[in-house]
C-alpha cells in the first residue's frame, strides 16, 4: 500500500511563490509516475504535473507550463511541486497521486492519493 502527505498549501497573493510537498511511503516507486492534480470550487479534478520516479521525467499542463516546476527527491521519498507567479485561477485543493507503470494525466489511472492541501491565491 502507498501512503502520500502533501504539505505546504497556503493563502498568498498573487505573483507570489509557494512550495507543495509530497512524502511517499510503503512501497519502491521504482516503476511510478507520480502526479500532482487539483480540484478548485464547483470544479472537476485538473491534471496540473507529473514526473517518473525513475529518471525525472516530467509533463505540466499548458495553464502551468512555465509557471510550476515538479521534482522529486530519492533520499526523502519526496515529490515537490513549485509554484511561481500564482494567479487567483490557480487556486484550489492539490493533490499528489502515484500510479504504477502509467505515464498519464488521466487521474483515473492513479489509485493511489494523498489527502489535499489547499491553495488560495488572493488578488
Amino acid at each position: 500500500q502507498v501512503q502520500l502527505v502533501e504539505s505546504g498549501g497556503g493563502l498568498v497573493q498573487v505573483g507570489d511563490s509557494l512550495r507543495l510537498s509530497c512524502v511517499a511511503s510503503g512501497r519502491t516507486f521504482s516503476a511510478y509516475t507520480m502526479g500532482w492534480f487539483r480540484q478548485a470550487p464547483g470544479k472537476g479534478r485538473e491534471f496540473v504535473a507529473r514526473i517518473r520516479w525513475t529518471g525525472g521525467t516530467t509533463a505540466y499542463a499548458d495553464a502551468v507550463k512555465g509557471r510550476f516546476t515538479i521534482s522529486r527527491d530519492y533520499a526523502k521519498y519526496t515529490v515537490d511541486l513549485q509554484m511561481n507567479s500564482l494567479k487567483p485561477e490557480d487556486t484550489a485543493v492539490y493533490y499528489c497521486a502515484a500510479s504504477a507503470g502509467y505515464w498519464t494525466d488521466n487521474g483515473s489511472l492513479y489509485p493511489y492519493w494523498g489527502q489535499g492541501t489547499q491553495v488560495t491565491v488572493s488578488s
